[in-house]
């Protein structure tokens, strides 16, 4: 059974622009007070350096076939996903690497490799894992193993080439078997010289500095397009080409989840499946704000 988005609308979000105009004496007339209420205060103190010579590594596994075993589906539509991931994080200056169909083994020795690798002339790491799961677990081609046997490759005490740096870990897998079945609302569619990346005369916490943005909430499916891509990598991917460079992280995972919860809705012969929701979850460990200008 295919399971498809019932629509893929593409309308633009980017409501914040405003242009300020001269009245006839020459005085610039106030702007509206929507507009003033967008402006976002940025301080250098407060933002992660991104001037190193890199912007940092960002590795893409992507997993559609699985062993017979495992009882797992070919993943359709995950070549499209990666494909345009790849764009998306070239484009804002990661050296990306993409690899397909990756056991269990193989996942670990390749992060493992990652993270004992020199980040001293990068910025951040960014990882994506495109595969099944289920809550706390990935699937490698071969069976699921822990998420966090993963990420875990790349705390402060382990990787110390990446402390006080931003680790991104974005996730497009089920984390259970519930389904959303949405709900009706009334309301419509609304450079400081003190400053170091690691300080050594400071201890932080070794779970700092990661982001976790996965595709849904505990406990629910999430769901993929095979034409189109799964609803997630869809919606990041068109954050990231409108504003990956203006916008902070928070504020592009934010768009994500509007996009995800307004845009898409599921299709299919069988009413177990159809007019069904998501909904992404962002978990943050970050200590400062993340732009990728």
């Amino acid at each position: 059974m295919v399971i498809d988005s019932k629509t893929d609308r593409s309308k633009s979000i980017d409501k914040y622009s405003s242009i300020s105009k001269n009245n006839k004496d020459g005085h610039t007339r106030e702007q509206d007070k929507s507009s003033e209420s967008l402006y976002r205060i940025v301080l250098p103190t407060f933002q992660y350096k991104m001037s190193q010579q890199r912007v940092g590594k960002c590795i893409i596994i992507n997993n559609k076939h699985f062993d017979k075993r495992t009882g797992m589906n070919i993943r359709n539509g995950t070549d499209i996903d990666a494909g345009e991931l790849f764009k998306c994080f070239k484009s804002l200056g990661f050296d990306v690497f993409l690899h397909n169909d990756q056991t269990c083994e193989k996942m670990e020795r390749l992060l493992t490799e990652a993270s004992k690798e020199d980040h001293s002339g990068s910025s951040c790491f960014a990882c994506i894992l495109l595969s099944h799961g289920e809550e706390g677990t990935i699937y490698g081609t071969d069976k699921a193993m822990p998420i966090k046997t993963l990420t875990s490759l790349f705390k402060g005490d382990v990787c110390k080439s990446l402390v006080g740096k931003p680790k991104l870990f974005f996730i497009q897998a089920c984390r259970g078997s519930d389904f959303d079945d949405g709900i009706q609302t009334d309301s419509g569619p609304p450079n400081d010289t003190v400053e170091t990346d690691a300080n050594p005369r400071h201890k932080i916490p070794v779970e700092a500095d990661f982001l976790f943005a996965y595709s849904t909430v505990p406990g629910y499916y999430s769901w993929r397009n095979p034409g189109r891509g799964s609803w997630f990598v869809q919606a990041l991917c068109n954050v990231l080409k409108e504003h990956g460079k203006q916008l902070e992280i928070m504020q592009i995972l934010t768009r994500v989840n509007y996009m995800v919860a307004t845009d898409f809705e599921s299709w299919s012969e069988d009413p177990r499946y159809s007019d069904k929701k998501q909904i992404p979850c962002v978990v943050s460990m970050l200590t400062k704000e993340l732009y990728f200008n």
